[in-house]
């Protein structure tokens, strides 16, 4: 994964005066994994295989949780007397960012049809399945470059479509 950051991402936070609630901890891993993202979401949108598509922009989501976890989760102390069990990326996006509890639920769901695509299951995936699912995490990366403070920078449209 290239962790070098994309010359249109910029911290909201030194454009905003630091009101982002995520943006201070938004570091080179933040940074890397929503480029890796965004690079997923690309090539899920390149290939004509559905399972490819789907398994690729679940992929993406999973990149973009980590993101989120990346600028706001703790590690545990070591000696920590919390009982340690094993939790996914999901389960822990709810517990550091209670507003994602309903993308989270929605991704966790399609895990199973992501790994019987990636298994390469005939009939797994559907056309409309990946497309819907390519769809739902552009969305949600949109959202996750919000929550972590990220200004994404499109290109100006020309002076003759800014007219229209």
């Amino acid at each position: 994964m290239n962790a070098s950051v994309p010359t249109n991402y910029r911290r909201a936070n030194s454009v905003y005066g630091g009101n982002s609630a995520y943006g201070a901890n938004s570091g080179p891993a933040v940074f890397g994994l929503l480029a890796a993202a965004r690079n997923g979401l690309h090539e899920a949108a390149m290939t004509s295989r559905p399972a490819e598509r789907y398994a690729s922009a679940h992929l993406a989501a999973l990149r973009c949780a980590a993101a989120v976890l990346a600028a706001r989760a703790r590690p545990e102390l070591a000696g920590s007397r919390r009982v340690r069990r094993s939790r996914n990326a999901w389960v822990l996006l709810t517990e550091v960012a209670p507003e994602l509890t309903e993308w989270a639920g929605f991704f966790a769901a399609g895990a199973a049809k992501r790994a019987a695509a990636e298994a390469g299951l005939e009939g797994s995936v559907t056309a409309r399945e990946a497309d819907d699912l390519l769809r739902d995490t552009e969305i949600f990366l949109a959202l996750i470059e919000t929550t972590v403070g990220i200004v994404v920078h499109q290109p100006a449209l020309p002076v003759e479509a800014r007219a229209s």
